[in-house]
């Protein structure tokens, strides 16, 4: 297609693409990375690292690189993490290794982040195009009720991810784009669209 492109003129999908998707606990993010993951062979993962224990269903280096805090100050000390945040007394943070490296081959990455990371990334000047989605259920009450439905966690600990939640809302005007996962196929179609749209943008070089 190169060939046929006036010059000065290139399609932003030639290059890596940051796909960072943010968004309040029980939007349903890591639903829609699993589902866009076995659908887009281009697009590969950034797995995050974190302190938080692992939950029984998560396996480490699929899930997230599971440190001790120890290992995570390493990490910051040596300056391998893109960004990094405290949430609900654990620590997490975007190796840079994961998403610098495999822009460089051409992949686009996709990161699934809290709301202050994404707009780290943005700010790290990676060189790379990085393109902001958040991800809302349709509803407060539905979300409020997915978050509920884990089984998982005390009465404060629920209370602290809700507050969190309405803080992260407050941040939606910093994004570059808004998807409701009412239904998970419809979640995924929107940001799949997003994706391609984003990857046959047409940038003018100097």
């Amino acid at each position: 297609m190169k060939d046929l492109l006036p010059k000065g003129v290139r399609v932003q999908g030639e290059r890596g693409i940051a796909f960072v998707i943010a968004g309040p606990s029980g939007a349903g993010k890591s639903s829609v990375i699993s589902a866009l993951l076995s659908r887009d062979p281009r697009l590969v993962f950034s797995v995050s690292a974190t302190t938080r224990p692992r939950r029984p269903d998560e396996l480490h280096g699929r899930d997230y690189y599971f440190l001790s805090e120890e290992e995570f100050d390493r990490l910051i000390a040596q300056g391998e993490l893109l960004e990094w945040t405290t949430y609900q007394g654990y620590r997490y943070g975007t190796p840079k290794a994961e998403v610098v490296d495999r822009l460089k081959d051409g992949l686009d990455v996709v990161l699934n982040v809290e709301v202050h990371g994404a707009r780290a990334i943005r700010a790290a000047g990676l060189g790379f195009p990085v393109v902001l989605i958040f991800l809302v259920p349709p509803s407060w009450e539905e979300l409020v009720r997915r978050v509920r439905s884990r089984g998982t966690e005390s009465e404060e600990a629920l209370a602290e991810r809700l507050r969190i939640a309405r803080a992260e809302i407050q941040c939606i005007p910093e994004f570059d784009y808004l998807v409701v996962n009412d239904a998970l196929p419809e979640a995924v179609a929107r940001v799949e669209a997003i994706i391609q749209a984003e990857r046959m943008r047409i940038i003018r070089c100097a």
